[in-house]
């Protein structure tokens, strides 16, 4: 069974998935970050310059990639798990549920105060709860 983690509230989503994934990397952790090409994109750009002082390292999975660079790699991103091996942590950055997270053992979903955001996030984590996978809600304040 995954562990599935909401954070919820998040005034400025990009910027809180930035430290999110700071914060995993530094503790060891790898991690699969799955969502549309222009989130990826967003992402992809936010990583390098969010922190001045910092790099968060990750690769942006298009098309083939060499395997050994993919297992260097502390954070991934990509359209789909197709592309990934890893089991150890998934963020998601769709609207709705990866197909394929089950093979992890944290889901990591961080909703943002945007209407439409919420109202799939609360679908996400209904089907979450559905499939019997433990869910632990955190609400974001400012």
């Amino acid at each position: 069974m995954s562990e599935v983690s909401f954070y919820t509230g998040v005034a400025e989503r990009l910027g809180y998935v930035c430290r999110l994934l700071r914060k995993a990397q530094q503790s060891g952790a790898r991690v699969t970050v799955v969502g549309p090409a222009a989130a990826l994109e967003r992402l992809d750009a936010a990583l390098w310059t969010f922190d001045a002082t910092e790099f968060v390292p990750h690769l942006r999975l298009r098309g083939e990639v060499d395997g050994s660079t993919v297992d260097r790699s502390p954070i991934l991103l990509t359209e789909s798990l197709g592309q990934s091996a890893s089991d150890g942590v998934l963020l998601n950055l769709g609207a709705e549920l990866v197909p394929g997270f089950e093979r992890f053992a944290r889901v990591l979903e961080v909703v943002s105060q945007d209407a439409q955001q919420v109202q799939a996030g609360r679908e996400r984590f209904r089907q979450y709860k559905s499939l019997g996978h433990p869910v632990i809600h955190h609400e974001v304040t400012a």
